[in-house]
């Protein structure tokens, strides 16, 4: 049984649904979503999870580093994000495996969406490397 298998489809584009209303009414995060297609980048954020958590999906979007480079996107707006993900996965009552390894990968993406690792540095903007793809 997959990660996946646990929450299903239903459950989990209810999980996308709640998170994506509150990250575009967050008053720290939201501006960046002004204007954008909900329901489309609900359903990226599904095939991205999907797959994440073993379901054979294919990813329709742009690779992260791509989609976000236009955007000056901080560490702390990253972990609003984050934080805002763990909320919504709370009260929904993810299993905690599928939880752990979706915040963990959530977490991973930092330098593709800021352009910066860890220690605040710029990281070059290029090709994708396969670890920086959700799902893989």
């Amino acid at each position: 049984m997959t990660l996946f298998d646990q929450i299903g489809e239903a459950k989990l584009r209810a999980i996308l649904a709640d998170f994506y209303d509150r990250v575009f009414a967050d008053p720290m995060i939201g501006f960046f979503f002004f204007g954008r297609d909900q329901a489309r980048l609900i359903e990226l954020e599904y095939q991205q999870t999907a797959r994440l958590l073993g379901h054979r999906i294919e990813y329709e979007g742009r690779p992260m580093r791509t989609a976000h480079a236009p955007h000056r996107i901080m560490k702390g707006q990253f972990l609003r994000r984050n934080r805002l993900l763990e909320l919504v996965l709370a009260t929904h009552d993810v299993p905690t495996d599928v939880a752990t390894a979706w915040m963990q990968h959530a977490r991973a993406l930092e330098p593709a969406i800021t352009g910066r690792d860890a220690f605040g540095q710029c990281v070059e903007i290029g090709p994708r490397a396969p670890e920086e793809t959700h799902g893989t």
